[in-house]
């Protein structure tokens, strides 16, 4: 019998990322629960609402997914839906469902993660029809693509890939039909920073490489784009971020729950940012975003 191979260092770090994936997801369905925002699709991989969360945990949420979603919509009103998505370390995130509904779908939508998590995710489609419906009614032929850790339609795919890992990913996206001369957004939201600046750095160039006309959201930080063969960068703290928000929705949101300490607030908003990275070659001024 073949001897069990010891559970190292990295294989530690690797599960706490992975459990990222549901701090993160548990605390969007809680704040989806409370009327932050509406996510329609959460509760098909959460059931759980889970343990009460902080209210500025809630408001940092509801300022994270909004801002994200206004860039998102953006490009793909630039493009006019004339594009590609890839997010990296995708999770349980429920954007092409948003998308779907909202009928501003790009081309095609492609999420990569951790096998583990894509198992977990293509579960869930698989076994309810909310989430299926939307990849059934948006293909073309009678089934899907779909193995263990990926699964394939006309305008949706889940791959199950190491981001650090860059020869196995770009294989994997070519093999699932992505377009690197179609505009790209690319979307991250706390994904670098789990990786080393080197691995991190590698992923950037890459994407600045091969795709001439691109776009990435960043949930982290501004400085690594530049150097990382990106034409132009733009931050804003979580802070800005918020009060740009249409007022009457965040007075709305304001009022679900009492916040008591208005300085945690701040500080959690201004610890964080939003950032966005261009290249044009098709001169569609997404700098302008």
């Amino acid at each position: 019998m073949a001897s069990k191979q010891p559970f190292t260092d990295s294989d530690t770090a690797d599960e706490a990322v992975r459990a990222t994936c549901d701090d993160a997801s548990t605390c969007k369905r809680f704040a989806t629960s409370k009327g932050y925002w509406t996510d329609l699709y959460a509760q098909y991989f959460v059931r759980q609402i889970g343990e009460r969360k902080a209210p500025e945990i809630n408001r940092g949420y509801y300022g994270r997914v909004r801002g994200m979603n206004l860039l998102i919509d953006a490009f793909l009103k630039k493009t006019q839906c004339d594009c590609q998505v890839v997010n990296l370390g995708a999770g349980l995130d429920t954007t092409f469902w948003r998308l779907k509904d909202e009928n501003i779908m790009p081309k095609k939508f492609f999420e990569v993660d951790f096998p583990m998590i894509v198992a977990r995710k293509i579960h869930h489609i698989k076994t309810k029809p909310p989430l299926s419906k939307p990849l059934i009614e948006t293909h073309s032929t009678d089934s899907l693509l779909l193995d263990g850790h990926s699964l394939d339609s006309d305008r949706y795919c889940i791959i199950g890939a190491d981001l650090r890992d860059l020869p196995a990913l770009e294989e994997k996206l070519k093999k699932f039909q992505i377009n690197p001369e179609l505009p790209t957004l690319f979307l991250s939201e706390c994904v670098l920073v789990y990786m080393t600046p080197e691995k991190s750095s590698k992923l950037l160039n890459w994407v600045a490489d091969t795709f001439p006309t691109a776009m990435f959201i960043n949930y982290e930080q501004k400085e690594r784009f530049l150097s990382a063969g990106w034409e132009s960068v733009n931050a804003l703290d979580m802070m800005t971020v918020y009060s740009m928000l249409p007022w009457e929705d965040v007075a709305r949101i304001e009022r679900l729950e009492f916040l008591d300490e208005k300085e945690l607030l701040h500080q959690l908003l201004q610890h964080y940012c939003i950032c966005w990275a261009v290249k044009d070659k098709l001169s569609l001024g997404e700098a302008s975003i």
